[in-house]
């Protein structure tokens, strides 16, 4: 039986992640670290709604899943944008490793890159860095594509390129190369948490891996 962390919880993967940790048996325990009640209410879940720039000592897990994220148009701000993103997903790396976590999770963004001259490219990179060196037994990241997930369930605003890139993506998928594909919130969910219980060392899944992770066994 495991324990396993989650920061994001109410977030489009997040919450996919979480239905996931819920409904497998072989996890005893799961503590979701929030801004906002993610709304579910189960016997092996225990919310913890905290402050990511002052985290209190975490309970003892196995494994931890790093799901926060925002835009820069919605946290206002380069650097709010990057409180979030970078900030509070290295506080919540560190607090679990410190609680035992030996692997962890990570939802980045394609073409991270810690050297990128893009703003938000360059942030993702540079977490995934960050994480990477923390020394945990094994690190999987997630690099999606165009996510596609219900974000007013989630009272989250509608993107409009999400939008534009999933019409032009059900037209032109036969030409677009599988990394680049748009893919499910649930699709990212389910090959991560394939992935971080057994993983060693470093992995990083692409959306086209991340189809067949997804994929029944």
């Amino acid at each position: 039986m495991r324990s396993a962390l989650l920061a994001g919880a109410s977030g489009l993967v997040g919450r996919e992640i979480l239905r996931g940790l819920l409904a497998d048996d072989t996890i005893a325990a799961v503590h979701a670290l929030v801004r906002r009640p993610p709304g579910v209410q189960h016997p092996r879940l225990t919310v913890h709604t905290v402050d990511f720039a002052a985290l209190p000592a975490l309970p003892p897990v196995d494994e931890a899943y790093l799901a926060l994220g925002t835009t820069i148009k919605v946290a206002g701000s380069e650097a709010a944008f990057r409180a979030v993103d970078f900030d509070a997903n290295l506080a919540v790396a560190r607090a679990a490793q410190v609680a035992g976590a030996r692997r962890i999770g990570l939802v980045s963004a394609m073409k991270a890159d810690a050297r990128s001259r893009i703003f938000y490219s360059r942030v993702k990179g540079e977490l995934e860095e960050a994480v990477a060196a923390l020394g945990f037994e094994g690190v999987v990241i997630a690099r999606p594509s165009l996510l596609v997930g219900d974000r007013e369930a989630l009272g989250q605003p509608e993107r409009a390129g999400e939008k534009i890139g999933l019409h032009v993506g059900r037209w032109l998928k036969p030409l677009i190369p599988a990394d680049f594909r748009p893919i499910t919130a649930a699709a990212v969910a389910r090959a991560l948490l394939r992935a971080v219980p057994v993983a060693r060392g470093h992995r990083v899944l692409l959306s086209g891996e991340m189809q067949d992770e997804a994929s029944p066994a």
